[in-house]
């Protein structure tokens, strides 16, 4: 077995105690934050800090990596850091101690030492897999991802469900203990990935400014632009869902973790498909779909407010949300030299954090302000929300073009094809081997 094929193996074991912390960690911030008697304005700064923070840094990710002199000594540097970040936090669940602030500060740690890892790891990984295999592998990886961040999540629900009337700090210090722990092997694993080498030209460095003078000529500045505006209608309600189950409609932490958990195992077992799909036909292709569809998934929490139903509505979430994400990713892979790979994942993620500030920051300033709807302002704010998405989906991705050659299909015949209606000769289930 080359170094290759022993790396994408030992990345599958670290990934899934990566996703394990996320279980533990990723939805369950904000009812912490609650529980510390933080606000709805705090919950948007909860999602906006963190996102403009690791944004920032990145623009210095593809800098480090120049200076360290390695892909592999920055990640697991940035990773360790990131488990580190996790201790004060359990010291403050631990204790009871009520500062809304600290706590959104130490979130914001937590965040930027996984982002700093974030373009150093796709360059590497996008150079340890096969161009015509990223969607099969990436599909079939984060398929196994999910579905461990999934069972993670729903221990640390049914944690906190069960000792929600006695302590409920001490579970949430019990999960970010967890967290660190799993961090922790993850980052262990990491240390024993191979690097390719990667031989840095002086013609490849330019700055952000100088990416985004290329807009009006770049094919891959106009797909950061549209990545980025819908980012930034996606972030104007996504911090208050958790606002709208735990604080609106009274959802126990079972329930929240059902309903949560139901996207993100929807999600992860359509990514596999997904990909398949997407290595035959074009990320771009499955892109345009799924961008036209996200923008509705707001509007169908407007419909009802039945746990059942929303569970529905969030298998549904999961699915669309599952091609968009893996051919968003792939699409970067394809469109961007190895060279150069690094600087623009960073750049792609600082406009993406950046926007996703500006999305939760908006939304925490409009929500007192607006009327409500059915009995709820959040869902006004829903409304304002998927009426971007629907926009943006719409129109900016006619702007772009495929950058590999893929075989001609209509927008219908994939559809039909992904749900297993008239599904495309010659896409089978396929499983990856390392022999």
């Amino acid at each position: 077995m080359n170094k290759k094929k022993e790396s994408l193996k030992v990345s599958v074991a670290e990934g899934v105690f990566a996703s394990a912390m996320t279980g533990f960690t990723q939805d369950y911030f904000a009812p912490f934050l609650l529980i510390l008697g933080g606000t709805v304005q705090q919950i948007g700064l909860l999602s906006a800090l963190p996102n403009l923070s690791a944004s920032l840094v990145q623009l210095k990710s593809a800098a480090l990596v120049n200076w360290l002199g390695s892909r592999k000594r920055m990640i697991n540097i940035s990773v360790f850091l990131q488990a580190m970040a996790l201790l004060p936090m359990i010291i403050l669940a631990f204790y009871g101690v009520k500062e809304p602030f600290f706590f959104i500060g130490l979130v914001v740690l937590f965040t930027c030492f996984g982002a700093l890892a974030s373009p150093a790891w796709s360059s590497l990984m996008s150079d340890l897999v096969e161009p015509a295999e990223r969607g099969r592998y990436f599909g079939w990886r984060n398929k196994i991802l999910g579905f461990a961040a999934v069972l993670a999540g729903f221990i640390a629900g049914f944690i906190l469900y069960a000792m929600r009337k006695t302590d409920i700090f001490r579970a949430f210090a019990f999960l970010f203990a967890a967290a660190f722990v799993w961090r922790v092997i993850s980052w262990y694993n990491l240390r024993k990935m191979y690097e390719p080498p990667l031989h840095n030209k002086g013609d490849n460095y330019f700055t952000l400014f100088q990416f985004l003078k290329r807009l009006k000529k770049s094919n891959f500045a106009k797909f950061v632009v549209f990545s980025a505006l819908m980012s930034f209608s996606v972030n104007i309600a996504s911090p208050f869902f958790a606002v709208l189950m735990l604080k609106d409609l009274k959802f126990n932490y079972l329930l929240y973790t059902m309903v949560v958990l139901a996207a993100t195992l929807a999600m992860h077992a359509a990514i596999a498909r997904w990909g398949r799909h997407a290595d035959r036909t074009g990320n771009l292709k499955v892109i345009k779909i799924t961008a036209s569809l996200v923008g509705f998934i707001p509007l169908l929490w407007i419909i009802s407010q039945n746990p059942f139903y929303l569970i529905g509505t969030q298998i549904f979430s999961g699915f669309i949300w599952a091609g968009f994400n893996i051919c968003t990713s792939n699409f970067i892979y394809d469109a961007v030299s190895p060279e150069k790979r690094t600087r623009c994942i960073a750049y792609f993620n600082t406009l993406n954090g950046g926007a996703l500030c500006l999305g939760s920051v908006l939304g925490g300033f409009l929500l007192p302000f607006l009327p409500p709807l059915f009995g709820y302002k959040i869902l006004t704010l829903f409304v304002i929300s998927s009426l971007l998405r629907i926009i943006i989906g719409l129109l900016l991705p006619r702007k772009l073009k495929e950058v590999r050659a893929v075989e001609p299909i209509n927008s219908e015949q994939l559809f039909f094809s992904m749900v297993g209606i008239r599904p495309i000769s010659g896409i089978e289930r396929k499983t990856i081997s390392y022999e």
